[in-house]
C-alpha cells in the first residue's frame, strides 16, 4: 500500500469514527429510525385496512346475499339446474361502491344476457374452435360498438360470449342462460335501492374529523409561538403535511352520498343535507391548506428566530375554540351557521393584534385573517362575503 493510499484510508476511518463516536451516533441512529418509521407505517396501515373493511361491511354482506338469492332464483323460479350468469352479473353490478349503481346494474345485465344469448346462438350454428371464437369476438364487439355502448357494456358483450364458447358450451341449455342475467340484475336492481344511514353520516363526520385536525394545528402552532422549539415545530409541521388524506377521504364520503341518494328513493329525502357536505368540501380544502401554510411559517420563525407576539398565540386558542364549536356541530349532523357570530368578532379582532416587523408575524397574521374567512365559508356564508367581512388592517 503506498502512503498516499494510506493517508486517504486512515482519513476515511477517522473520519467516520469521530461522527459515530461524537456526532450524537447519527449513522446508528438512522437505522433505528428507519425501522420505527415502517413500524409506525405498518401499524398505520393496519388501521387503515381495517376501517376500509368496517366502512365496506354493508356492501360485502349485500353481494354476499344477492348472490345466493339470485342463484336461488334461477334455480328454483325458471328451473336452471346451474344458472351462473344470475350471481355473476349480480356481484359485478353491486361490487364494493354506491357510485353509478343503477347504470351499473343496466350495463351488466344488458352486457351479459347479450353476450350469453350471442355466444349460445353462435355456439349452436357454428360449433366451437379457435376461428369460432375470433369470429365470435368480432362479431360480439362490433354489434356492441354499434350499439353505442360504454366500454363496460361491449366488454361484458365479449366476455360472456367468450365464456360460453370456451368454457359452459351445451346445446340443452342454448337460448335459456341469458335469463339467468336478466335474474341477477333484478336481484341486483333490488339490492342497490337498500343502503344503511351510516354512508349518509359519514360526510358530516368526516368533516367533523377535518375541523378538528384545524384545531389541533392552531393550539399546535400557538405553543410553538410560546416556547420556540425548532424540533417541535417542524414535527407539528410534518404532520400537518399529512392532512391531505382526510380531505381525499371527506370528498370520498360526499361522492358516495351523492351517489346513494341518486340510487336509492328510500333515501331521496335526505338529498338536501348530503349536497350540502358536499359543497363544503371546497372550503374545507381550503382552510386545511391556509391552516398547514400557517403551521409552516411559524416553524421557520422557530428556526429563524424570527420572534412572534405572544398575542398571537392567544388568538390562535381562541381561534382553535371556535373551530371546536363548528366541528361539534357539525358532528351533531347541523350547519355550522351558529359558530359565524363568533367568528366574525375574531375578525374584528385581528385590527388590534400586535404588529411585527418581523416578517413571519406578518405571515402568520395574513394566515390567521385568511383561515377566518375560509371558516365562515364553512358556516354558510357565501365565500365572497367572508372575504367581504375581514376587516382592513
Amino acid at each position: 500500500m503506498t502512503d498516499r493510499t494510506h493517508r486517504i484510508t486512515h482519513r476515511v476511518t477517522h473520519r467516520v469514527t469521530h461522527r459515530v463516536t461524537h456526532g450524537g451516533g447519527a449513522y446508528l441512529r438512522r437505522p433505528l429510525q428507519a425501522a420505527d418509521f415502517m413500524v409506525d407505517k405498518g401499524r398505520t396501515s393496519v388501521r387503515a385496512r381495517v376501517a376500509r373493511l368496517r366502512s365496506k361491511s354493508w356492501q360485502v354482506g349485500q353481494c354476499a346475499v344477492a348472490c345466493g338469492v339470485s342463484w336461488f332464483l334461477a334455480q328454483h323460479l325458471l328451473g336452471h339446474p346451474h344458472p351462473y350468469f344470475a350471481p355473476i352479473v349480480a356481484l359485478v353490478s353491486l361490487g364494493t361502491s354506491y357510485g353509478q349503481r343503477l347504470r351499473r346494474v343496466a350495463e351488466v345485465t344488458v352486457g351479459v344476457a347479450v353476450g350469453v344469448a350471442l355466444g349460445d346462438l353462435y355456439t349452436h350454428i357454428f360449433g366451437r374452435g379457435p376461428w369460432q371464437i375470433t369470429v365470435m369476438i368480432a362479431v360480439a364487439m362490433v354489434i356492441a360498438l354499434l350499439l353505442d355502448a360504454s366500454p363496460l357494456l361491449v366488454n361484458q358483450i365479449a366476455i360472456q360470449s367468450l365464456v360460453i364458447v370456451t368454457v359452459l358450451p351445451s346445446s340443452d341449455a342454448a337460448f335459456l342462460r341469458w335469463t339467468d342475467a336478466l335474474v341477477g340484475g333484478a336481484v341486483a336492481l333490488v339490492a342497490a335501492s337498500v343502503v344503511p344511514r351510516a354512508p349518509l353520516r359519514r360526510p358530516r363526520i368526516q368533516a367533523a374529523v377535518v375541523v378538528r385536525r384545524i384545531s389541533e394545528l392552531l393550539r399546535s402552532s400557538a405553543d410553538r409561538i410560546e416556547d420556540r422549539d425548532v424540533d417541535r415545530a417542524l414535527a407539528d409541521l410534518r404532520r400537518a403535511r399529512t392532512t391531505d388524506n382526510l380531505i381525499r377521504e371527506l370528498q370520498g364520503a360526499a361522492d358516495e352520498g351523492l351517489s346513494i341518494i341518486a340510487s336509492s328513493p328510500f333515501r331521496y329525502r335526505h338529498k338536501g343535507r348530503v349536497r350540502q357536505m358536499a359543497e363544503l368540501v371546497e372550503p374545507l380544502d381550503f382552510a386545511l391548506r391556509t391552516t398547514r401554510v400557517l403551521a409552516r411559517r411559524v416553524a421557520v420563525a422557530c428556526h429563524r428566530g424570527e420572534p412572534i407576539p405572544p398575542s398571537y398565540a392567544a388568538f390562535l386558542r381562541d381561534l382553535a375554540e371556535a373551530s371546536d364549536a363548528m366541528a361539534a356541530e357539525l358532528g351533531a349532523r347541523r350547519m355550522a351557521e351558529s359558530v359565524a357570530d363568533r367568528l366574525l368578532a375574531l375578525a374584528d379582532r385581528t385590527t388590534t393584534l400586535e404588529r411585527s416587523e418581523a416578517l413571519s408575524a406578518e405571515v402568520v397574521l395574513a394566515q390567521i385573517r385568511s383561515l377566518i374567512a375560509d371558516l365562515l365559508a364553512i358556516s354558510g356564508m357565501d365565500p365572497l362575503e367572508a372575504t367581504d367581512h375581514i376587516p382592513l388592517i
